[in-house]
């Protein structure tokens, strides 16, 4: 398979990016995430976004196709507690009509150098929901260990049955040579 040319562009408070959020707020995308939100919580998510890198708690990105630039989904990490432990937390959206294209693997390699680099935290989780076979395939592919099924309540008050994945960022990594622009 020919490896996708994808770059990641950080999260900002602009029109192409809100307009992203809303489109990956469509009930197909949001299935395994309760459900579509309302558009107040959808800018609320964008502005989230867009300011979390100010924070030093994280960093969201858009995943632009090259060279056509084209959104086309969504990735990024953030600060959790774990376990007892802050850790980084991972997790990413594909629209439709570019999923199965290696995408998410693509700009998860980017964004998993990007965390790595960052030398904050040895662990990035993700935590799909055990229904969701896409998400739960990119991990293995990116390198992340499966610790087992956990209960999570995402958002409060739906409860959910999730895989916890592990990667270890002090590893050395497939993904250390990722080509992905970013």
């Amino acid at each position: 398979m020919e490896k996708t040319n994808v770059r990641i562009e950080p999260w900002v408070d602009e029109d192409r990016f809100l307009e992203l959020q809303r489109r990956i707020n469509a009930p197909e995308m949001m299935t395994h995430l309760g459900g579509p939100e309302s558009d107040e919580q959808v800018v609320a998510r964008h502005r989230r976004y867009a300011g979390i890198e100010g924070k030093g708690t994280g960093r969201m990105f858009g995943v632009a196709l090259v060279p056509e630039g084209e959104l086309v989904g969504g990735i990024g990490y953030w600060e959790t507690e774990w376990r007892g432990e802050t850790v980084y937390e991972t997790g990413w959206s594909v629209l439709p009509g570019h999923q199965g294209r290696g995408i998410a693997v693509a700009a998860g390699e980017a964004a998993i150098a990007r965390a790595a680099g960052e030398g904050r935290h040895r662990y990035l989780h993700a935590f799909p929901s055990v229904g969701n076979p896409p998400s739960n395939g990119i991990c293995p592919r990116l390198g992340f260990e499966l610790l087992g099924e956990i209960d999570f309540e995402y958002p409060k008050g739906n409860p959910l049955r999730c895989n916890d994945w592990r990667l270890d960022l002090t590893a050395q990594p497939a993904w250390a040579s990722a080509e992905a622009v970013s």
